[in-house]
């Protein structure tokens, strides 16, 4: 799990797990709340120390589907965001990853 001061200290090439908050209506109306996890690599942090700062984050699905989601790092709809992982990168901005058909390599 992540604290608030160590939001700041996601980058890009992190392999992360986001855990966002749902809403939903159940079958006789009520409300019910529940955790979804979104793993994936962040490719992207905009405005890294502020308040509005957020990180994009981007999987392959299983039918080999290209999925981003973009996470606000301070909302109270962000359970938590676990650090799997981090991979070996040069650059702020991962963008090239869309059109990447290789693997990235794993940090020691």
């Amino acid at each position: 799990m992540v604290e608030e001061n160590k939001k700041q200290e996601i980058k890009p090439g992190m392999k992360v797990k986001v855990f966002e908050k749902l809403r939903e209506k159940g079958p006789k109306g009520e409300i019910e709340e529940r955790l979804q996890a979104f793993e994936g690599v962040v490719i992207a942090k905009h405005k890294k120390k502020e308040i509005g700062a957020t990180i994009v984050v981007r999987k392959i699905s299983a039918d080999g589907v290209g999925v981003e989601k973009i996470y606000p790092l301070y909302s109270p709809l962000i359970d938590r965001i676990e650090v799997l992982g981090q991979y070996k990168t040069r650059k702020a901005k991962l963008y090239y990853l869309r059109n990447y058909k290789k693997k990235l390599k794993e940090e020691k």
